[in-house]
């Protein structure tokens, strides 16, 4: 068997790796190793004992990316392709069910750090945020075009994490042709969601809230619907096809907003009932507040607040100022949908916040249901990073703390 360079983690540092955790930081490791970025490596704990397989990354704090916790099982195509054919066919039963967009491979989730691998129609969208990714990147390639020899393959590897890895941004055509510039995927066997692949956010749209926006249905009849941060208005054409009396998708981005009107029409729902208004989020809910406007239905699927730990206390005033807003907008009896994609924020943490937003606010409040990703976005047990999306529906009721008796 061939042999790879060594990294030796500190005495104590071994115990997330035992568990099957991915990830060893910089500081876990005995000495910073003179290796070049993508190089395989054999991590072993200070007394010798083997612990896994993975790939160096000399510019990111996570050093090391582990796909491997058995020593006669290196990194190879044959270990990769099992991978990606597992988890492509993990998503059949949910292709089944209606659903032509789905992500076939979740990074971490699908022990495949790094990776994101999406479905929309006939195209498969890559994105490679890490080197881990990088160092399995033909073999990724190799494998997807012989589950999917007939789809286009089309590459979005520009976000921000691949800054940290030392990585520079790559997009284009991979295989087959190339998308155009709006295409429409169904979901739920229910409602076609407008796709941007080539300039939209992430992969194009976000499958993560399939299940979210499939729960917004039955609230919307007869009611008046806020949508905030909408996006290409996905959870807007939900509200509209539940039969909702009026509909407002706010975004600060006019191609978004574009996109979300055309959806409109070409979901065949009443343009009528809808407004698409380019504005800052924050701005138009204290205008309304101001205005003493009132919803049944208001959404908030804000993008990440928190980025890293250093800034995980402003990003929580940012959310409890944002709920608070949204509370104040919710007629008696509204419904409050809101998210939080915020890796470092947990669900007790995001609850909380939400709980002293109510209190600012002056109302009472209950928890309806909770929501998390969409089932294709798999969460690894070992690895609680990769459980990302949680949220909240939540019931601004009377008869509680705040009632007069």
């Amino acid at each position: 068997m061939q042999s790879y360079p060594v990294i030796t983690l500190s005495a104590g540092r071994g115990k997330s790796v035992l568990r099957h955790h991915p990830w060893i930081f910089s500081k876990a490791l005995a000495q910073t190793p003179n290796l070049p970025s993508g190089s395989q490596v054999c991590v072993r704990s200070a007394d010798g004992q083997f612990l896994g397989y993975g790939i160096y990354s000399a510019k990111s704090q996570i050093k090391v990316r582990l796909l491997s916790f058995k020593e006669n099982a290196p990194i190879d195509d044959a270990l990769i392709a099992s991978r990606v054919i597992h988890a492509c066919k993990a998503r059949d039963s949910l292709r089944a069910q209606g659903n032509d967009g789905v992500r076939l491979i979740a990074a971490e989730g699908d022990f495949l750090p790094g990776v994101i691998v999406d479905l929309y129609n006939n195209f498969l969208v890559i994105a490679i945020s890490s080197w881990a990714g990088e160092a399995i990147y033909d073999s990724l390639i190799a494998t997807l075009k012989k589950i999917f020899p007939t789809h286009a393959i089309y590459e979005r590897s520009d976000g921000k994490a691949r800054q940290k890895e030392g990585l520079k941004p790559r997009t284009g055509v991979i295989a087959g042709n190339t998308p155009e510039d709006i295409i429409y995927v169904k979901e739920n066997d229910l409602i076609y969601l407008p796709i941007d692949i080539k300039n939209g956010h992430k992969t194009g749209g976000y499958l993560d809230q399939r299940d979210s926006r499939a729960a917004l249905l039955p609230l919307a009849k007869g009611a008046r619907v806020l949508n905030c941060f909408a996006y290409t208005g996905g959870f807007g054409l939900y509200a509209l096809k539940g039969r909702a009396r009026r509909v407002e998708n706010i975004d600060v981005s006019a191609l978004a907003l574009k996109h979300a009107k055309e959806g409109t029409a070409f979901n065949h729902l009443d343009p009528g009932h809808a407004r698409f208004i380019q504005e800052d989020v924050f701005a138009y809910l204290r205008a309304q507040v101001a205005a003493k406007e009132k919803y049944d239905v208001v959404v908030l699927d804000p993008p990440k607040f928190a980025e890293s730990a250093a800034n995980l206390k402003k990003a929580c005033r940012g959310y409890q100022d944002i709920n608070r807003l949204g509370f104040e907008l919710l007629r008696e009896g509204g419904q409050l949908l809101t998210f939080s994609c915020s890796g470092l924020m947990d669900s007790a943490l995001f609850q909380k916040i939400c709980a002293d937003a109510a209190l600012e606010a002056g109302v009472d409040a209950q928890v309806v249901r909770t929501f998390r990703q969409a089932a294709d976005h798999r969460v690894a047990l070992p690895c609680p990073e990769s459980f990302y999306l949680k949220g909240l529906q939540i019931q601004v009721c009377s008869g509680g703390y705040h009632a007069d008796h």
